[in-house]
């Protein structure tokens, strides 16, 4: 459904030449927010958005359980000959990188793999960094995500790297994430850092939800819904101003979005929202655009030349300077992104021959 959404935004976007900041804000996409949210009846989008886009953002670097560190991860048969960055030293030091969202796996390697990165980045040439972790629903009670917190706090090793966390996204699973042993537990827990959900929010009105039950907000991705995200956004700001007590977070992530469509309409919808910093895959786990037709890459360089660059390869790949993308091509263009995707230059969806998997 989400791809229908953003097929008709684009299109409406397109034929009028409007570029996407200004739809929301306008509101000539028509969005009614109390039809969501009661607590937003009445409110237009612009009167809780960001007055103007962000227009540079960090890149949130992902580091995955599996993905290696330093060079000396990395067996001579795996390293890779793409001339691209490859471990999260050399993404550190050449892309200057400063945002990352580190993967836990809820066991007891969680807090060496924490070590091991709290020296890297205190060993580079970072002045500071801000990171995330995501454990992707790996507990299985909120019990087990308050001990295993708590063992890590009283870590020495861990005590100075820890004060850069911004928050915990989805450590319970979809099962546990709402029941009453939750609610108690984060109620009673003063101190407990501040936790989103994600997998959680497959419904409209789950972020309400998740602040009845202690979490700080959620995540945006354009998959959950445009209208949606733009929704709890402004649910969020209208908490933050009505309830000073509390801390109100909405984080952009992301599931490996690629251009010349997605990556820029995703991007569009994040600084609209005001993100700084936003999840970003696709610059460390593709070679770029050098998947698509020569002519779709050039097309892509001319339209977004502050979004990308040519590497020395001859293709497109994220112009990323100090740990940052700029975007005002994207802020300009409608939703977007602003390439000619002729039907032509692709197979049309008649020609295309699905094989069995098991043939």
């Amino acid at each position: 459904m989400s791809l229908v959404e953003q097929a008709l935004i684009d299109a409406f976007c397109q034929a009028t030449d409007t570029a996407f900041p200004d739809a929301v804000h306008e509101n000539t996409l028509g969005i009614d927010l109390g039809r969501i949210y009661d607590d937003l009846d009445g409110v237009e989008p612009t009167d809780l958005l960001p007055d103007s886009p962000t227009r540079s953002i960090a890149v949130r670097h992902t580091v995955g359980l599996s993905d290696p560190l330093v060079p000396a991860d990395v067996e001579p048969a795996d390293r890779l000959d793409d001339g691209l960055p490859q471990t999260l030293s050399e993404y550190v030091e050449q892309q200057g990188v400063a945002h990352f969202k580190i993967k836990l796996a809820a066991d007891e390697g969680d807090a060496d793999r924490l070590r091991r990165i709290h020296t890297l980045l205190s060993d580079s040439s970072l002045s500071h960094y801000a990171f995330t972790l995501d454990a992707n629903e790996q507990y299985g009670s909120v019990g087990e995500f308050r001990e295993q917190w708590e063992t890590m706090q009283a870590d020495a090793d861990l005590d100075s790297f820890l004060d850069n966390l911004l928050y915990v996204e989805q450590p319970l699973s979809r099962d546990e994430a709402f029941s009453d042993e939750t609610r108690r537990v984060f109620a009673e827990w003063a101190d407990h850092p501040p936790v989103i959900i994600d997998e959680s929010d497959d419904h409209v009105t789950s972020l309400a939800t998740a602040l009845d039950c202690g979490y700080a907000g959620t995540s945006h991705k354009n998959c959950k819904g445009v209208f949606k995200g733009i929704a709890n956004r402004c649910l969020i700001e209208h908490r933050r101003r009505t309830d000073g007590n509390r801390e109100y977070l909405m984080s952009g992530e992301d599931l490996t979005t690629l251009g010349p469509v997605e990556l820029q309409e995703d991007l569009a919808v994040m600084a609209t929202l005001g993100m700084d910093h936003v999840e970003r895959n696709g610059h460390h786990y593709y070679r770029g655009l050098s998947m698509l037709p020569t002519e779709v890459q050039d097309n892509v360089l001319d339209a977004h030349d502050d979004l990308y660059r040519r590497h020395e390869d001859g293709f497109p790949t994220l112009d990323i300077r100090d740990g940052r993308i700029r975007i005002d091509s994207v802020l300009a263009a409608p939703f977007g992104h602003d390439v000619d995707l002729s039907a032509t230059r692709f197979t049309p969806i008649e020609n295309w021959r699905v094989e069995s998997i098991y043939q």
